[in-house]
């Protein structure tokens, strides 16, 4: 194998491995969460491989257990997934050259904490196997820790104890994953007014608040990112 794709394999799978930990207890509730709903463990695994997306899987469950309409659920899970637009497009050009397989491979792949430690390290190599390597190994290795936790929940979904807090747990992990993101006073805004948002909105029917404080979070952050610039040419 080309040592230049096995150096970049290790320096990404060091970088991940910590933060992968804590997709280990979101993995968890996902999994118990799916079956709680009604789905069998075969269905709850085949939403598990299919959409790979936790975020997305753990907003739309609740809209299936309510019968919510169809195009509701796709609508909730494509708002829900609408950061991984951004993550792909800033992303794309380390793979400039790449297969269609590989290519569709690494959009299948890309998680938060992938895009959050290994986007800016990927243009500091322009070896495209080492970049490859950088990438789809950690990224491998986040898809294997999150079907083995989810499989785990899912099976198990009747023994773990409910004392056992496992969703104060994720919130845990999504922070920790999600803090290095707002470091710039634009991604501090879209968070603060998408999360506010969705409290106030809380009420309103199929939980129609989530979307709805997605969609603040979107506008502030693009109206604050235009007036920084605005600012900034002043």
């Amino acid at each position: 194998m080309n040592e230049s794709f096995m150096r970049g394999a290790r320096e990404g799978f060091k970088l991940m491995l910590p933060m992968s930990i804590g997709l280990v207890p979101w993995a968890l509730v996902t999994g118990v969460a799916m079956r709680s709903i009604g789905l069998s463990a075969v269905e709850a695994m085949g939403m598990n491989l299919i959409v790979y997306a936790g975020t997305a899987q753990l907003g739309t469950l609740p809209l299936i257990a309510a019968g919510a309409p169809l195009w509701l659920i796709f609508v909730t899970a494509m708002v829900l997934n609408l950061r991984f637009i951004i993550f792909s497009a800033a992303i794309a050009p380390a793979f400039h050259g790449q297969g269609w397989a590989r290519r569709i491979a690494s959009s299948y792949l890309l998680v938060d904490g992938i895009f959050i430690l290994c986007s800016e390290r990927l243009f500091k190599s322009d070896d495209p196997h080492w970049r490859w390597g950088f990438y789809v190994v950690p990224a491998m290795w986040c898809w294997l820790v999150w079907q083995t936790g989810a499989l785990v929940g899912v099976l198990g979904a009747g023994a773990i104890p409910k004392d056992w807090s496992l969703e104060f747990m994720t919130t845990i992990a999504l922070m920790v994953m999600l803090a290095p993101m707002a470091k710039e006073r634009t991604m501090l805004v879209a968070a603060a007014a998408g999360g506010l948002g969705a409290v106030a909105l809380r009420g309103l029917p199929l939980r129609l608040g989530l979307i709805a404080g997605i969609a603040v979070g979107i506008a502030a952050g693009f109206a604050a990112e235009h007036w920084n610039r605005k600012r900034g040419r002043s």
